[in-house]
């Protein structure tokens, strides 16, 4: 069965993917080619969004859940990077993410970078985890890049972005991406209704109004939700996606 976290590594040009998720990936592609493109314009956010963080907002310690495979331009790189003290905790729910982070993401002298085996679905859980190495008492920015679509019910994804923001303090950031059907609507309908039929964990699309709703408790930073490649844009191809994100500040 084609699994999400191998099929993005293969969309952005990684090795560490297996046949079906290539089949997967090339059915997609028949009509929706855009993906491949989405896919990296979503990586490059979360590069922008990371080094003005841990940049010109000081912001040390990364909480990134729903990781996915290692690629390049890992958050722990970028962060540390700009701040070589900065400490990371990944999370995902793959086995085979994990091992491949034990294997790849090592951490600056300096810094640090840890990994959970946790599920988004249980942030109780993954709070508990990461305060070994975060500490919740100093800002803490929260990546949930391509994971919320994974939980389908609007009540349930909400409660678990609410309990994450409450967990840190005022100064902490909140990075969102999520796909929508704002551009080749049709397409990423097929596409999900063809991801959801195979078994696999089923996925959702939700509108730059549902995704603000996830920015509740914070101020969402300029220039709100948009497509990824037009979030504060840095020479970059400005095209737009189906990915869409934000950046809310906890005052």
């Amino acid at each position: 069965m084609a699994h999400s976290a191998r099929l993005w590594n293969y969309l952005l040009g990684g090795k560490d993917n297996f046949a079906v998720d290539r089949e997967a990936a090339q059915q997609v592609l028949t009509f929706m080619p855009e993906l491949v493109q989405s896919a990296r314009y979503n990586r490059e956010f979360l590069g922008r969004v990371v080094r003005h963080l841990a940049g010109a907002s000081g912001i040390g310690q990364f909480l990134d859940i729903g990781t996915g495979l290692p690629t390049a331009n890992n958050t722990h790189e970028v962060a540390q990077a700009a701040n070589p003290a900065a400490r990371i905790v990944y999370v995902d729910n793959d086995p085979m993410v994990l091992v491949h982070a034990r294997a790849l993401l090592t951490s600056t002298a300096l810094g640090a970078t840890d990994y959970i085996d946790a599920d988004v679905r249980d942030p109780g859980a993954i709070l508990e985890a990461a305060a070994r190495t975060l500490d919740f008492g100093q800002p803490v920015a929260i990546m949930l890049l391509g994971i919320m679509n994974f939980v389908t019910d609007d009540e349930q994804a909400q409660a678990i972005v609410r309990q994450l923001v409450q967990a840190v303090p005022a100064g902490s950031y909140l990075v969102i991406s999520h796909p929508t059907m704002e551009v080749h609507a049709e397409a990423v309908a097929q596409a999900m209704r063809m991801w959801n039929e195979g078994g696999s964990a089923p996925i959702t699309a939700r509108s730059p109004k549902e995704i603000g709703r996830f920015f509740e408790g914070t101020e969402l930073q300029e220039p709100g939700v948009v497509t990824v490649s037009q979030w504060r844009p840095d020479g970059n191809d400005t095209t737009i996606v189906t990915e869409f994100g934000g950046v809310g500040i906890k005052r």
